[in-house]
């Protein structure tokens, strides 16, 4: 076993105009007096990382990773996640989605997409220049508007919609796979990958790629209603990465999981700082410790009604209470008597 590393701190709900907030070498100051010990970049914020000369310059990464180094902190992950979710999007969110690329490319959704591929392939060098193993990103959608499928469905739609994200982020995967570092998908309401089944049906898509992973956020899975602890058995060899996020599901007589189009606070499913929901991460941390995870527990931060500088706070000294430092003995050895391959076999009456 392996004693998972943390606490980390995605800061993409931090990055801000004012100090310590407006640079990367302020911010991780600041997380490091929080006592996270490493932090998860937002690849689109230039202040956190010019994501195209970190691919291209081992000299520039370097740099990088000596300013969060300089802090005492590590760089767990890059994160392409707005970029991700421009690999795939369907005609309906066009307009809603342009503001996830440069202006230049808004209302030219050929032309947003492929800028969307070459900023993960920039990724994947960027990783590995990075000296990284995972990578944190979000799947698109091409079929998100027919989850609840009324109108019904026609067939062959769902086949050919995951035929299609595959052909978009197979030769993505290929470029992961060629610089060593996994590539993981957010399970995320809103992408086609939002739980088991849209994941093996993408896996099966593009041919069970080795660098085709996840990333283990319970929150999300919780306000689904699903089992998120027998999540982490199904999925243990591919889980690589890991977003510490608390969520409550309180739903009444007037709403559930679809929330009536309510705002995150009348919702009766919301995010909140860690300790606040109802997430078990006691068992969550106990199962990935006991199924050898070996990545980051990287807190993201998403409430509704506490301050984030607050929720930072508490987080980090929540993730640390909960990682377990492993073993390196068996509590019982005191009793161990010794054996050998003789007495073994006389022990079965062989």
């Amino acid at each position: 076993m392996t004693t998972i590393k943390g606490p980390g701190i995605f800061l993409a709900q931090f990055m801000g105009e004012q100090a310590p907030f407006h640079t990367l070498e302020s911010i991780c100051q600041w997380a490091a007096g929080l006592g996270f010990k490493g932090v998860q970049l937002p690849s689109w914020d230039n202040r956190c990382i010019n994501l195209q000369l970190a691919a291209e310059s081992k000299t520039y990464a370097e740099e990088v990773k000596g300013i969060v180094s300089a802090a005492g902190l590590e760089i767990t992950e890059l994160s392409t996640h707005l970029q991700g979710q421009l690999i795939a999007v369907h005609p309906a969110y066009n307009e809603l989605f342009d503001g996830f690329a440069p202006a230049d490319y808004h209302g030219n959704a050929q032309a947003r997409t492929a800028w969307a591929v070459q900023q993960l392939k920039y990724a994947s060098r960027a990783s590995a220049n990075l000296g990284l193993t995972a990578h944190a990103t979000f799947s698109g959608s091409l079929l998100w508007h027919t989850v609840y499928p009324w109108p019904q469905r026609p067939p062959g739609l769902v086949e050919t919609g995951f035929g299609e994200l595959a052909n978009r982020w197979r030769p993505i995967l290929d470029e992961f796979d060629k610089y060593g570092v996994d590539l993981c998908y957010e399970i995320h309401p809103g992408e086609d990958l939002h739980d088991g089944v849209s994941y093996e049906r993408f896996l099966d898509a593009v041919n069970g790629h080795a660098r085709a992973c996840i990333l283990y956020d319970p929150s999300h899975l919780l306000l689904q209603c699903m089992d998120y602890l027998s999540f982490l058995d199904i999925y243990r060899d591919r889980i690589r990465a890991f977003h510490v996020k608390d969520a409550e599901f309180n739903p009444s007589g007037r709403q559930g999981v679809y929330g009536g189009y309510s705002g995150w606070i009348q919702r009766a499913g919301r995010f909140r700082s860690l300790g606040d929901g109802q997430v078990d991460f006691k068992s969550i941390f106990s199962r990935l410790t006991a199924n050898n995870f070996s990545g980051w527990a990287v807190m993201e931060w998403e409430c509704c009604l506490k301050h984030p500088e607050d929720g930072a706070k508490e987080g980090a000294a929540f993730i640390k209470d909960n990682i377990i430092r492993v073993t390196q003995k068996t509590f019982d050895d005191f009793a161990a008597t010794g054996n050998n391959e003789e007495q073994n076999r006389r022990l079965l009456g062989l």
